[in-house]
C-alpha cells in the first residue's frame, strides 16, 4: 500500500499559491534580520523629521540681525504719540520721524505748541537740534548722549544708537521654544555703549522684539523696553506700541509710552530732510 505524501515545504523566496490561485511570495528572512530592517527604516524616517529643524538653527547673530532688519527697514515715515508719565504729571507730545536705513532720521515735534517745531536731525552717531524759539541749532555733544530726550525715559543716546546693536554687541543665543528666542547681547571691547549687557526677547513669528532689558556695568537692570501689539503696516509688521519701564528706585511710578499713530515703510524719502539746513527749513 502506498502512504500519501506530506506537502513540501516551499524553498526560500519561492512562489506558492494560495486556495484561491493567487500567487504569493513568502518572506523567508530570520526574524532577526526583518527586526533590522525595521530599525534601520525607523532611524531613516527619525532623520528625515529632524532635517528641517536642524537646517532651521539660527545664531544669536542671525537673530539679532533680522531683528535689526525688520524695525528699520530702508527707509519709514512715522507719526508717532509719546506720552511721559512720572509721580506727580503725565504730558502729550506729537512727532514726526522720517529715516533712511539706519545712518539718518529727522524728527519734528509739532505738539504741544510750546514745543511745536523743535528738530532734530542724526546722522550716523551725529545729533543735531534745532529750538525755533531762539532759532538756534545746537550739536549735542557726547557728553549730553545719556541725558533725557525731550524729558522721556528715553536718552539721546537711544536715537543714536537704536540701530547699532549688531556692531556694538555680541549676540549670544540662551534658550529658545515655541514662542520665540532668548538672546543675550555683551558690549565688544572698545564699544562706545553705555549698557554692558543686554537680554532681548524675540518673537518667532515675526523676529520682533517683545521685552529688552538693559543692564550697566555691575549687572544691575536699570530699564525694561516692551514692545506691544504688533500689526501690518502694508507689507510689514511692526510694534505699535512702546513702553519704556525705568527700574531704578528714583524713577518708581514713571514710564514713556510711544504709540505709532501711522507707519509707511520702503518708500522714497527725499534726502532735503538729511542736511544741518533742514532742521530750519522743515521747522515749521
Amino acid at each position: 500500500m502506498s502512504r500519501d505524501k506530506k506537502p513540501s515545504r516551499p524553498l526560500a523566496g519561492a512562489d506558492t499559491q494560495n486556495e484561491s490561485g493567487e500567487t504569493a511570495m513568502h518572506d523567508t528572512a530570520p526574524p532577526l534580520r526583518r527586526g533590522c530592517r525595521t530599525a534601520l527604516r525607523l532611524l531613516l524616517l527619525y532623520c528625515l523629521c529632524l532635517a528641517p529643524t536642524l537646517v532651521r538653527a539660527e545664531s544669536g547673530e542671525d537673530i539679532i540681525r533680522r531683528v535689526e532688519d525688520n524695525l528699520n527697514g530702508e527707509s519709514a515715515f512715522l507719526q508717532l504719540t509719546m506720552v511721559v508719565q512720572t509721580k506727580r504729571s503725565k504730558r502729550t507730545m506729537k512727532m514726526e520721524s522720517w529715516s533712511v536705513g539706519t545712518e539718518k532720521s529727522f524728527i519734528r515735534i509739532t505738539y504741544p505748541g510750546k514745543d511745536k517745531g523743535i528738530t532734530f536731525l542724526k546722522i550716523d552717531n551725529a545729533m543735531w537740534q534745532y529750538v525755533p524759539r531762539i532759532e538756534k541749532t545746537i550739536k549735542i555733544p557726547a557728553s549730553m548722549m545719556l541725558q533725557s530726550w525731550m524729558g522721556s525715559d528715553f536718552t539721546n543716546d537711544d536715537l543714536v544708537r537704536e540701530s547699532s546693536i549688531s556692531e556694538d554687541y555680541l549676540a549670544e543665543l540662551q534658550g529658545e521654544d515655541e514662542t520665540g528666542y532668548l538672546v543675550d547681547l555683551h558690549a565688544r571691547e572698545e564699544a562706545p555703549v553705555v549698557w554692558s549687557r543686554i537680554r532681548m526677547h524675540v518673537s518667532r513669528d515675526h523676529y520682533l522684539p517683545t521685552t529688552v532689558r538693559y543692564y550697566d556695568e555691575e549687572d544691575n537692570l536699570v530699564r525694561i523696553l516692551e514692545y506691544l501689539e504688533v500689526r501690518r503696516y502694508g507689507e510689514r509688521f511692526y510694534p505699535s506700541r512702546w513702553l519704556m519701564l525705568p527700574q531704578s528706585p528714583d524713577k518708581a511710578g514713571h514710564q514713556t509710552e510711544v504709540i505709532i499713530d501711522q507707519a509707511v515703510f520702503d518708500e522714497e524719502i527725499d534726502e532735503a530732510y538729511f542736511s544741518k539746513r533742514a532742521l530750519k527749513r522743515f521747522s515749521s
